[in-house]
């Protein structure tokens, strides 16, 4: 247990995790992360051997997921060979909304120094996980359970922050991004990858709607209990860069053709847009 002399705040230390969630917010993610860990224990995810964290993002051991693991690996391939590889090694990486640490885990292997950080600390698909990659690494991927708007980090800690699958979490898209800027180096870089974009405000409400009408159907829950913003549009992305005095780059990863071709197919067949993933990349204004 580490205590903080200045506030009394008490950090507990469990299965490799630093619980830094403050007074009363375990409390207010409690719903969120007992739905949410079932609902994913229900798709199969995790398991008990190194073997299965060890092949992510490039094989799913499991059979169950691999099609959402294939975007993954092509997100994850081109944040490092057209994102963060031009900015050298050994630099020190936040993985925010890190799972079960697979993406720390590649970038420990690649050089850099990364730091994981989620709500959920399970075994399975949590960032308890990540023991299956201390293992096989040097040292152990420091892991903290926190949330985005306040992130036990000082300032200018480090030169990337990457929301890994993760920003459309967030309850408040400015506070989040202002912590994260927080803690970030001057020339340091904030990247988002694959959070779903839309040309449509209507298209992120409807996909909202039919998502907790199938998680009804098959958890018995709509995992709604706490107000997670879902998705991204241009018109969102533009008041962040006012907001906050950032600009905004985006990637289109290659996907490949039949993904290329899901807006034309969903157009001819009158259903609504399908979601998009870019990978975002923010810096300050000069």
């Amino acid at each position: 247990m580490l205590d903080c002399a200045k506030c009394g705040f008490q950090i507990r230390i469990a299965d490799g995790v630093v619980q830094a969630l403050p007074p009363g917010r375990a409390e207010h993610y409690a719903d969120f992360i007992h739905d949410y860990e079932g609902i994913r224990a229900a798709e199969g995810r995790g398991s008990d051997t190194d073997d299965y964290y060890l092949g992510l993002p490039y094989h799913d051991a499991s059979g169950r997921n691999q099609k959402q693991w294939e975007i993954r690996a092509r997100s994850f391939e081109h944040l490092m060979n057209g994102v963060l590889r031009p900015a050298g090694s050994g630099l020190k990486v936040l993985d925010l909304g890190a799972g079960n640490c697979w993406m720390s885990f590649r970038l420990a292997l690649a050089g850099y120094q990364p730091v994981a950080v989620d709500l959920l600390t399970n075994r399975q698909d949590g960032l308890a996980a990540g023991a299956h990659y201390d293992r096989h690494l040097p040292q152990s991927i420091p892991r903290f359970q926190a949330e985005m708007t306040r992130l036990p980090f000082r300032d200018g800690q480090f030169d990337a922050i990457v929301f890994n699958a993760s920003f459309h979490y967030s309850e408040d898209y400015e506070a989040t991004l202002r912590e994260a800027l927080r803690c970030l180096k001057d020339d340091g870089r904030v990247i988002i990858s694959d959070t779903p974009w839309y040309s449509r405000e209507e298209s992120g409400q409807q996909m909202i709607a039919e998502r907790q009408a199938a998680f009804i159907q098959r958890y018995g829950t709509a995992s709604d209990s706490v107000s997670n913003l879902e998705y991204l549009t241009d018109e969102r992305l533009r008041k962040l860069e006012t907001q906050l005095s950032i600009q905004w780059t985006a990637h289109s990863p290659n996907y490949g053709f039949k993904w290329k071709m899901r807006p034309i197919v969903a157009m001819l067949r009158r259903r609504r847009e399908p979601s998009r993933f870019r990978v975002y990349v923010a810096k300050r204004d000069a």
